[in-house]
């Protein structure tokens, strides 16, 4: 499971349709409707949320925004606790900080898998995917904050 801090603009198709089916089952775990994936770290960050149904569904909402953006159907009625229509709904619940470190691994990750996966996506968007510190762009649940790779983060031996 990779619930990405980065922009969902700066996934390639499959990534973007894998965290929106990502985001799903993170959404399922918090509302114990499954008992699988109950400890992934992926999820610790919405846990420790004061409103982790709500920022699962804030996050979900960036993604599906994206989706819209680029034509796709992904069906909004499968957020479970949609924010208020009224309210912006990133600010409305409260964002979740994100460390530069964080930003600066996943953006490597990212890199990679569009390299073997994706080399036409990572050409067109080299310039966003190259940019460092207060340039990278981040889903909108999140802000960005000095630090090191996240304590859930279980990045690879290499």
């Amino acid at each position: 499971m990779r619930l990405w801090s980065l922009h969902p603009c700066l996934l390639d198709r499959q990534g973007l349709v894998a965290g929106w089916r990502e985001a799903l089952l993170a959404q399922a775990v918090l509302l114990g409707h499954t008992r699988g994936y109950t400890a992934h770290p992926q999820v610790e960050r919405f846990r420790a949320h004061p409103e982790p149904e709500a920022a699962i569904g804030a996050y979900l909402v960036g993604i599906h925004e994206e989706s819209l953006a680029r034509g796709y159907r992904f069906d909004a009625g499968k957020i479970a606790q949609p924010p208020d229509q009224h309210v912006d709904a990133f600010g409305h619940i409260g964002r979740i900080d994100v460390t530069f470190g964080q930003l600066g691994f996943e953006l490597s990750h990212l890199r990679a898998k569009l390299f073997q996966r994706s080399p036409e996506f990572l050409a067109e968007h080299a310039k966003a995917l190259e940019t460092t510190d207060e340039l990278v762009p981040v889903h909108p649940l999140f802000t960005p904050v000095a630090g090191p790779i996240a304590t859930w983060e279980r990045p690879r031996a290499s």
